[in-house]
């Protein structure tokens, strides 16, 4: 690396540095005040809804947001699959995820609660903000991730819920998580 080089690593690194010391204590209340699922099942949106967690708790609130809508809506096809709902009609078009939601409810296959979490995750703002309307402009980022962190976080509660017997994980609903045949399941931590 020539001088200029190091010099300007040199500058970023203590910019980085500064800015996490001065907003470490906004970063931890954030975290915190989720009260996210610790471990969740090892599936295909595991990653994306721990990175969504970090996006809030370091301030990225429109990404959090946007993530936000995408794992429900993951989360909703998860279950529609792990229950074998159907996602198409009969007329080949696919339920929308009110829809599926409905159909959840009426099989008491989620709670009241955990429905109206998700719908209220998927009513926040989810067309204007994919779409980028100029309407956003008005929007409330913050507290918008904030209530949508809070509501994916009693989603994924219900959905991998477990209890501890004798230091192993026993799901209360084993069908959201893929129990091998010794008994061990892929899961995902999130217990900083």
């Amino acid at each position: 690396m020539n001088t200029s080089e190091v010099m300007k690593r040199s500058t970023v690194k203590e910019s980085i540095e500064s800015q996490c010391r001065s907003f470490i204590k906004e970063k931890i209340d954030r975290y915190l005040e989720i009260e996210h699922q610790g471990i969740i099942g090892g599936h295909y949106f595991a990653p994306a809804s721990s990175e969504c967690i970090y996006l809030y708790r370091d301030g990225y609130f429109i990404g959090a947001v946007m993530m936000s809508h995408s794992i429900n809506e993951g989360i909703i096809k998860f279950v529609a699959e792990r229950n074998d709902i159907k996602r198409h009609k009969t007329d080949g078009t696919t339920k929308t995820i009110a829809e599926l939601i409905e159909e959840f409810t009426e099989n008491s296959i989620i709670s009241d609660t955990c429905a109206d979490a998700s719908m209220r995750i998927w009513n926040s703002y989810r067309a204007d903000i994919h779409h980028m309307n100029p309407s956003v402009a008005k929007i409330d980022f913050e507290k918008l991730a904030k209530q949508n962190l809070k509501r994916l976080s009693a989603i994924e509660k219900e959905i991998f819920d477990f209890k501890l017997s004798n230091g192993a994980i026993v799901p209360k609903q084993p069908r959201y998580w893929d129990i091998k045949a010794d008994g061990t399941a892929e899961v995902f931590l999130r217990l900083d």
